[in-house]
């Protein structure tokens, strides 16, 4: 093997001895994220509104020789946030991923409904990176921050202005939060997805909306969960100890499709 040096560092994907924080992890990417993380050395703290939806997940890997840990957590309620941080002392990454959807044109999405989707993709994931820092900083190790947020705060989704607009404020909360918390160490970057095949989206990606969709990607397909696993490990590794800020779009090429 040819030894690391300066321009040859030695990278790896092993996270042992790193305490990871992955909300909204009882299904879809968190679920996913979980697997990963534990699998590559981690001890991951699993939280979902529900702790009981995570207890399988939890059994799955601790069969296969992981550690996992299922806390409950609503990021869209404070109190819930302070109570789940009470049994974390270290987290050395965080990954924000909880969030939730909705369908409906402008003029169809009430007040209510605009204040939900935002009380959990923007209010909740700047409460959960507040707590988050503010524990890397009175551990003084320093950490890293990986947001979820998607393409579609980059350029527009059709039927989802509520979530479009809420993950284009996670997009800039990644770059403001950057910017703020280097000096303690902290680095802060997001992950923008495009349209994955899931338990979730499975619905709406075989529906004559999602068939079109799919013909305008460049790679015409969408993703699979394991093709978010190279930019997650980069960010939640020190290989990625100069990034923060980035946004790193896994779309198949879809933003660069023309217009």
């Amino acid at each position: 093997m040819t030894p690391a040096s300066p321009l040859r560092p030695a990278l790896t994907a092993d996270l042992s001895g790193k305490t990871i924080l992955v909300t909204g992890a009882s299904r879809g990417f968190g679920r996913a994220f979980v697997r990963l993380l534990a699998s590559m050395g981690a001890e991951v703290i699993a939280a979902a509104r529900s702790a009981d939806a995570l207890d399988g997940l939890v059994t799955e890997i601790a069969r296969e020789g992981g550690r996992a840990h299922a806390l409950s957590m609503d990021v869209s309620n404070s109190g819930s946030i302070e109570a789940a941080f009470a049994h974390i002392p270290k987290v050395d990454v965080l990954v924000n991923n909880a969030g939730i959807g909705g369908t409906a044109r402008a003029l169809k999405t009430s007040p209510d409904q605009w204040r939900e989707v935002y009380a959990t993709n923007v209010d909740g994931a700047f409460a959960v990176a507040c707590a988050a820092a503010n524990r890397m900083i009175e551990t003084g190790t320093g950490g890293s921050i990986i947001n979820i947020a998607s393409i579609t705060g980059i350029r527009p989704g059709v039927a989802v202005p509520a979530y479009s607009s809420s993950k284009s404020a996670v997009i800039g909360m990644t770059r403001a939060l950057a910017g703020e918390w280097a000096r303690y160490g902290i680095r802060v970057n997001a992950i923008a997805p495009g349209y994955f095949a899931t338990d979730l989206s499975g619905e709406f990606l075989e529906s004559d909306y999602g068939k079109a969709m799919q013909g305008r990607i460049p790679m015409r397909r969408f993703g699979e969960l394991h093709e978010l696993a190279g930019p997650l490990l980069l960010l939640a590794s020190d290989a990625s100890s100069f990034m923060s800020g980035a946004v790193i779009e896994v779309d198949g090429g879809h933003l660069c499709a023309p217009l």
